[in-house]
């Protein structure tokens, strides 16, 4: 086969797979900004701020990323992980341990709602009075309510989170596949070049046939 045809057929190839892998490159970067855009916007929705920080309490002031965003709207990945694990987390903690249940979520406190609604029960089919009972029953509805809230607000956030990660990694991949893409492009470049600086009947490999020798007889 000649040089010429070789070079010119390996470089149209790698042009077009480097037209490929621009055209990979665009969705990937179309799907990222996508996934920026829709995280932002849908933040910024909520209009939410983190706390600035001269007024961050003492357990706030000692998240690194508290103290990074204070002050600052809630509109980025980053930002909503922030603020589901290191705000809502902790004043969910403090919640429950400041109505002495310590380490209590929304599923351990169901079976502390069951208990004090059968003590309950119990007084009133006694007699006896109800009054403290009920009182530590509208404690415990209260405070899962607020664990249940809690719980749902921090699953939207970090939903959004991964969704921004998403994004990221797409951003990524879009810039190797780029990268790749414009290596293939060189390539095929330079393959071209070759092609036409090349004789035309140059070949890449010739293989001398011998003629078949016939016996000799005697």
């Amino acid at each position: 086969m000649k040089r010429r045809t070789l070079d010119i057929a390996f470089s149209v190839g790698g042009l077009l797979f480097g037209v490929l892998l621009l055209v990979l490159g665009l969705v990937l970067t179309n799907q990222a900004n996508f996934a920026e855009d829709y995280v932002t916007e849908q933040l910024s929705e909520q209009q939410i701020s983190f706390t600035p920080a001269e007024a961050l309490s003492e357990e706030e002031a000692a998240s690194a990323c508290l103290v990074e965003f204070a002050g600052t709207p809630l509109d980025s990945g980053a930002k909503a992980e922030c603020y589901a694990n290191d705000y809502i987390a902790l004043h969910m903690r403090e919640s429950a341990t400041g109505a002495g249940y310590e380490g209590a979520t929304y599923a351990t406190l169901g079976g502390v709602q069951r208990e004090i609604r059968a003590e309950l029960q119990a007084a009133t089919d006694a007699g006896d009075p109800t009054e403290e009972i009920q009182g530590r029953l509208d404690a415990v509805n209260g405070l899962r309510e607020t664990m249940f809230k809690g719980d749902t607000l921090r699953g939207l956030l970090l939903t959004t989170y991964g969704f921004s990660i998403f994004g990221e990694r797409a951003a990524l991949a879009a810039t190797i596949v780029y990268i790749f893409a414009a290596v293939m492009v060189l390539l095929a470049i330079a393959g071209l070049v070759h092609a036409f600086t090349t004789k035309k009947d140059e070949t890449v490999l010739f293989v001398a046939h011998e003629p078949v020798r016939e016996p000799v007889t005697v």
